[in-house]
C-alpha cells in the first residue's frame, strides 16, 4: 500500500495502473517502457500542467467541439490509465472511441473494449475494415466508419508514423505527447505536451467551458493556434526547470 503522504504518491499509482494493465492483459510489457520514458519528460515539466499544455488543450478542446465527425483513439496503457475520463470526453463533445494498437490482438482489442464497456462506454468503433495508407504494421488497421472517416482525431500516446500517415489523409491530429521532440509531437496538428492523467481532464473541462461559444468563435481559438511555437515554449519551459536545479 502506497500512503497519500509518499511524495512521488500520484506518480507511484499512475505505474500502478499499468502495472494493472499488464496483468488484465491490457497494456503490453512495452508499455512498462513508454511509460518509464513519458515519466522522465514529465519531471522536466515540473510534473503539472504547463501554461503551453493548458493552451494546447484549449484548443484541442474547440477543434473537437467543431469537427463533424471526431473519434478518439485508444491503446493499450490510455485504457489503462484514463479509461473513464476518455469516455467522459467522448460523451461532451461526442466522439466515439476506437482501440487501436501496435501490438495488437484480437485478445486484446476485446478486453480493452469490455473494460470500456464495464466503466460505462457507449459510444465505440469497433471494425478494423479499413487500413491507413503507408503503415505496414497492426496500428493500421481501423473502423472505416470511424478513425478512417474522422476529420479530427485525438491520439494520446500515439506512433509518430501513424500520426504521420493520418495528417497525410488531411485528418486534424491532436496529440498528447510528453516528448516535445518526439516524431509524434512534430507531426500532430495539436500537441499537448501533458501527462495524460491531467490532459484528458483539462480537455473535458475546457470542452464544457467552450461548448456555448459560436463555431465562429471556436475557430478563432485555434487560428491562434501555432504548434511549432507550442513546441518551442514547452521546450523552453523544461530548460527553466533544469535551470533551477
Amino acid at each position: 500500500m502506497i500512503p497519500k503522504s509518499h511524495p512521488r504518491y500520484v506518480s507511484l499509482m499512475t505505474r500502478e495502473l499499468i502495472v494493472e494493465g499488464v496483468r488484465k492483459g491490457i497494456t503490453s510489457t512495452q508499455g512498462l517502457i513508454a511509460q518509464g520514458r513519458g515519466e522522465a519528460f514529465d519531471y522536466l515539466i515540473g510534473e503539472k500542467s504547463t501554461q503551453s499544455a493548458l493552451a494546447a488543450e484549449k484548443v484541442a478542446a474547440a477543434q473537437l467541439l467543431l469537427a463533424k465527425r471526431p473519434v478518439i483513439s485508444v491503446n493499450g496503457n490510455v485504457a489503462a490509465l484514463v479509461p473513464a475520463e476518455l469516455i467522459k470526453l467522448g460523451e461532451i463533445v461526442n466522439a466515439p472511441l476506437e482501440v487501436n494498437l501496435f501490438h495488437r490482438t484480437q485478445e486484446r482489442v476485446d478486453k480493452i473494449i469490455k473494460h470500456l464497456l464495464s466503466l460505462g462506454a457507449q459510444n465505440l468503433c469497433t471494425g478494423s475494415d479499413a487500413l491507413i495508407p503507408g503503415i505496414d504494421h497492426e496500428r493500421s488497421k481501423v473502423d472505416s466508419k470511424g478513425i478512417f472517416y474522422s476529420d479530427v482525431v485525438l491520439v494520446p500516446l500515439e506512433d509518430g508514423d501513424r500520426c504521420k500517415a493520418l495528417v497525410g489523409m488531411n485528418k486534424t491530429v491532436i496529440a498528447i505527447d510528453l516528448n516535445p521532440l518526439s516524431r509524434t509531437a512534430q507531426c500532430a496538428n495539436v500537441t499537448i505536451v501533458d501527462n495524460i492523467i491531467r490532459a484528458v481532464p483539462n480537455i473535458s473541462k475546457f470542452a464544457g467551458e467552450l461548448k456555448g461559444l459560436s463555431k465562429e468563435e471556436l475557430k478563432e481559438i485555434i487560428r491562434e493556434h501555432d504548434n511549432k511555437e507550442t513546441l518551442s515554449f514547452a521546450l523552453n519551459e523544461m530548460k527553466k526547470t533544469l535551470d533551477l536545479l
